[in-house]
């Protein structure tokens, strides 16, 4: 068996040459689908959803349950390209993340309060919703598909966050005080709609007066880098959402998604090239359960 390489190297789903089958008989990709905000009037209560706890040393979440196949009317199906991106399963990755989350917040290293929350690939959302039980300013949930969020997503938020309401406005806040939203959308379209985002059309030094350190303080992903051909356009997103001056990443992802070609090394082999930010391991899970598990802490330098 080869030692593994000190430095990250980029992964190649495909050979450079074009000759493969796989590339020749892959058909093209559908359009994603138009970015919204996902008002919390837009919950669908029609929908089946059972709840349960999740025990995560020391604490609780509690986490629904709903159908695939009566959301997407799709059956046995952890994924399908641009329709539907695997949001309704709660992935190793996410109870990862809110583990090490906790384990940041106990140690000193991290803390929520009064910060503004990103939550990308959201999906059950419990990063996030375990962020506004933190004492985050706002939260601002997003996922591919707008159905995930209205039939999941903001159920999980009811589920644990103490009296959430649910009016017909666009921004609605928990007992707390914090800011929740909710956003579905592709990943090189969706920061136009972010409210804490870089875009040409919405210069945030311009429309807030606060200059770049209006952008995100924090943005937690979890199973995200599975795709190979979405790591640029996640990179690129991210660099438009984090405040540059004290802005932190946390992702958590299996170390290689065998099969699809993404990874947690895969995603760092494009931070490394780029230079501008820096990465640190915050955990590591390698419990034989699946492939290694690892959850990475990002920043500028």
């Amino acid at each position: 068996m080869e030692s593994e390489k000190p430095s990250f190297e980029p992964f190649r789903l495909f050979s450079s040459s074009g000759s493969g089958f796989l590339e020749q008989s892959e058909p093209p990709l559908p359009p994603p689908p138009r970015c919204v905000e996902v008002l919390p009037s837009e919950i669908l209560p029609s929908v089946k959803y059972t709840v349960e706890p999740v025990e995560l040393g020391g604490f609780t979440l509690l986490k629904g349950r709903v159908s695939t196949q009566e959301v997407f009317t799709l059956s046995n199906s952890d994924l399908v390209p641009r329709k539907y991106e695997g949001g309704l399963k709660l992935w190793e990755g996410s109870l990862d993340l809110v583990k090490a989350l906790s384990s940041e917040v106990q140690n000193g290293h991290l803390s929520f309060t009064g910060k503004r929350v990103l939550e990308l690939g959201c999906g059950h959302g419990l990063p996030g919703i375990f962020a506004c039980l933190e004492g985050a300013a706002a939260i601002h949930f997003q996922d591919f598909n707008a159905e995930v969020l209205q039939c999941l997503t903001m159920h999980n938020v009811n589920s644990n966050v103490p009296r959430f309401q649910r009016p017909a406005l666009q921004v609605t806040k928990c007992d707390a005080g914090t800011e929740i939203r909710f956003f579905a959308g592709d990943w090189r379209e969706i920061h136009k709609l972010l409210p804490y985002a870089q875009n040409i059309e919405k210069d945030l030094s311009v429309s807030t007066g606060k200059g770049l350190d209006a952008q995100y303080d924090i943005i937690l992903m979890a199973e995200t880098v599975y795709s190979i051909s979405a790591l640029p356009h996640l990179y690129e997103l991210i660099k438009k959402c984090i405040t540059p001056s004290h802005g932190v990443v946390y992702m958590a992802a299996k170390k290689h998604y065998f099969g699809v070609g993404g990874g947690t090394r895969s995603f760092l082999s494009i931070v490394e090239k780029d230079g501008v930010m820096a990465s640190s391991m915050v955990a590591e899970v390698a419990d034989g359960s699946s492939n290694v598990r690892e959850v990475w802490k990002l920043s500028f330098t």
